[in-house]
């Protein structure tokens, strides 16, 4: 099986250190020959990195399976900095990878930017932003109902707190980060009236999505308020989340991955939003052919937004309290319930 190799780059105008994967050539079999000559692809991680449990991972997943399932030849950049993510997207462009992918809603300028110097390349954007005037045509955005599964995740907090008192943790202060928290508090008021949630925000740049130091402190700050269950929406500084909520016995719950193994114990449950299937869909439509440009909406009547309520990551949910949230999520299924983003 084809396995990224590690080399690290300089981009000429540009001080962008990474870490790159490769392919190595596949043996010689017609089938892998015919496949690796249908696409190439690169992904540019988001701020975090591989290696953050979560949205960064889910996506390189869904990168590793189009390599492993479909034949294809990867390749992937770290940018050392937010800055360097435009320059990281147009080396790929320039290589001329058939798609470029960047993770994260902050690479949605950037991407609009090089899409339009490259229109022969297609592109992907995980949480993408469409400018105003609408997306180039050579650009698929790729968006989900994050508040759907914060919804769910709320009612489970909802529903196991003792002190009726619960946080939210968020990364970087903006629109998307705000679906989660109010989709989460719909969520707990759905199930406990009474409680109050306290949100706080970790900053106002990328670099909120990186500072486990600053988020343990704010988790501490909400504990000392109250707060038993504690939801991050803070990608690599959602561990602080964890550690604080474990050193307090309190209850956390994660977000985008099952992010169980990063706390057994302490993680009750998370919401899982599946950027590893929303893709490998797109790798595969395009090297199908069948690639559409504009936006993606996935939730959970697409199976792509969720929680983590059954197996042994789900072994501190009661019975009676899936049994609730299953009856939401069925009507968040079905359209019976509209869950707030705003």
């Amino acid at each position: 099986m084809t396995g990224p190799a590690r080399w690290t780059a300089a981009l000429v105008g540009a001080a962008l250190l990474a870490t790159v994967g490769l392919p190595r050539r596949r043996p010689a079999a017609p089938d892998a020959q015919h496949a690796a000559a249908r696409g190439r692809l690169g992904l540019v991680f988001d701020v975090g990195g591989r290696g953050d449990k979560s949205f960064n991972d889910a996506a390189y997943a869904g990168l590793l399976r189009a390599q492993r399932e479909l034949g294809l030849e990867v390749a992937f950049l770290e940018p050392a900095s937010s800055e360097d993510r435009e320059a990281a997207m147009r080396l790929f462009a320039a290589q001329g990878m058939d798609l470029v992918i960047g993770v994260g809603f902050i690479f949605s300028s950037d991407v609009d930017r090089v899409a339009r110097d490259f229109p022969r390349v297609r592109f992907a954007c995980v949480d993408y932003a469409p400018p105003p005037g609408g997306a180039p045509p050579n650009v698929a955005g790729l968006a989900f109902h994050e508040e759907e599964g914060s919804y769910l995740v709320g009612a489970v907090a909802g529903l196991l707190s003792k002190t009726r008192h619960v946080g939210f943790v968020g990364g970087m202060r903006g629109p998307l980060i705000r679906k989660f928290e109010v989709g989460y508090e719909a969520g707990v008021h759905a199930t406990c009236s009474a409680c109050m949630v306290h949100s706080v925000y970790v900053g106002s740049t990328p670099d909120a999505f990186r500072d486990p130091a600053k988020g343990k402190a704010v988790a501490i700050a909400e504990m000392a308020e109250g707060a038993d269950v504690l939801y991050h929406a803070a990608g690599a500084t959602g561990h602080g989340v964890f550690e604080a909520a474990h050193d307090a016995e309190r209850l956390a719950i994660g977000v985008d991955s099952d992010q169980w193994a990063e706390m057994p114990g302490t993680v009750v449950t998370s919401m899982v939003k599946r950027a590893d299937v929303s893709v490998f869909d797109t790798i595969r439509a395009t090297v199908d052919g069948h690639f559409e440009g504009g936006m993606h909406l996935f939730g959970v009547k697409d199976g792509a937004v969720d929680y983590v309520h059954e197996g042994p990551h789900a072994a501190l949910l009661p019975a009676d309290v899936v049994a609730r949230v299953e009856a939401l999520r069925a009507d968040v299924a079905s359209g019976r319930i509209v869950v707030p983003r705003e």
